[in-house]
Parts: structure tokens; C-alpha cells; sequence
């Protein structure tokens, strides 16, 4: 895949480039802020772009703010932010719209390369990638909420692993489960949070976040 970078750690920022060339991936162009790669954006035409939430100047929202602008104007491009800390609501406003080809990590989550390589592969199949600790600080925030309160200890692995973007396969691997008992368990999930039945992997995931986020 072709994926642009920005990134202000030169120390990280060309890792990562490094790491993405060796596993044969194309890294057009990396920059140590957003401005530079927004400019960049319809020449380079890549498939991921991998940002920083924060950038210079400001060092606040400048690489949340560019992820939201590129999900605007190139929905066919892939975005994946990198936090150093969870930001609750820069998550909220990232898949506030959509959660297709949208992925969220701690910036911990790139030294396991494996990974960072499958949350790439997955936002770029139009995927989510949502860091674990990301969703279960979410779900922790929301336990005292009703109806999530009433789900068993299985089904709350089960939502946690659905929020991360992982399949019902990869979920029946991750958890131990059978296929069908997964499937069994996310019909009931969905029940629980009077959620309105929908089709598509994707759409379920941001149906699951949009709960926990409120």
C-alpha cells in the first residue's frame, strides 16, 4: 500500500518509514506536521495516511483536525491517528461519522510491530483499528450505563473485541469460541443495546462506539 506519514518525532516518524519500506509498502512522503501533508494529499493520492493527534504549531488538535479534513474530502483514503495518551473525545469526533477506513492507537501500540502492520492492512481494507485500551477505557467509562450494564462478562469480550475491529472469526480465535456461539452472542449484544439491525461488519463497529461514546 502507499501510506504518507506525519509525525513530529523524527525518532518515530522515520521508524515507522523504515519499518513500511522493509515490509514493501511505498512511503511517498513524510512530514513532521499536518500542513505539509494536506498539501500533498491529492498529488500523492495514498491509500493510508498514518498522523500524529498532536502537532505543531499549537501541539493540540493539528493532526486530529487534518484526519477529520482528509475523511471530508478523500473518504477513500485511509486514516490512522496515533495518540501518546486516550483522548475520549478525539475519538468520538474521529468516528463521530463513519467507522470505515478509521483507525485509533496509543503510540505504544507501533512498538508492536505486527500490530501497527495489521491496523495499517485493516483501515486500509476499510476496516477499523481501535486500541484495546482505547475501547476498554470506554467501556469502563459507560458501566454504569443501562442497558450495558447488562451484559454478561462474555458478551462485554465480545463487544470489546467487535469495538477493535476485529471480525467474528477473529474474535471466535481471540476469545476461544466457536463461530456460531460469537454470532449467538452478538445478536444478543445488539438486543441488549437496542441497537437497529444493520448489515455490514463496519457498520456494526460504529453502531458499538456510538453507544459507548454517549
Amino acid at each position: 500500500m502507499r501510506v504518507m506519514i506525519a509525525e513530529d518525532s523524527t525518532l518515530l516518524r522515520e521508524g515507522m518509514v523504515r519499518l513500511l519500506v522493509e515490509e514493501g509498502h511505498e512511503v511517498p512522503a513524510a512530514f513532521g506536521e499536518a500542513v505539509s501533508l494536506l498539501k500533498e494529499m491529492e498529488s500523492r493520492r495514498p491509500h493510508v495516511v498514518v498522523l500524529d493527534i498532536r502537532m505543531p504549531p499549537t501541539h493540540t488538535d493539528e493532526g486530529l483536525r487534518a484526519a477529520l479534513e482528509i475523511r471530508e474530502r478523500w473518504p477513500e483514503v485511509g486514516v490512522l491517528v496515533l495518540s501518546q495518551h486516550i483522548e475520549r473525545n478525539y475519538a468520538a469526533q474521529l468516528l463521530a461519522t463513519s467507522a470505515e477506513g478509521v483507525g485509533y492507537l496509543l503510540k505504544d501500540r507501533v512498538a508492536q510491530v505486527e500490530e501497527f502492520l495489521e491496523a495499517l492492512e485493516r483501515v486500509h481494507a476499510r476496516g477499523a483499528a481501535i486500541d484495546p485500551e482505547v475501547v476498554r477505557h470506554l467501556v469502563v467509562r459507560t458501566t454504569h450505563a443501562d442497558p450495558l450494564a447488562r451484559l454478561t462478562p462474555r458478551e462485554r469480550s465480545v463487544l470489546e473485541a467487535l469495538a477493535q475491529g476485529h471480525t467474528n472469526a477473529a474474535i471466535a480465535q481471540k476469545l476461544h469460541l466457536s463461530l456460531s456461539a460469537v454470532e449467538k452472542n452478538l445478536n444478543t449484544i445488539f438486543g441488549k443495546l437496542e441497537l437497529p439491525q444493520t448489515t455490514g461488519y463496519s457498520r456494526r463497529i460504529l453502531a458499538v462506539l456510538t453507544f459507548l461514546k454517549s
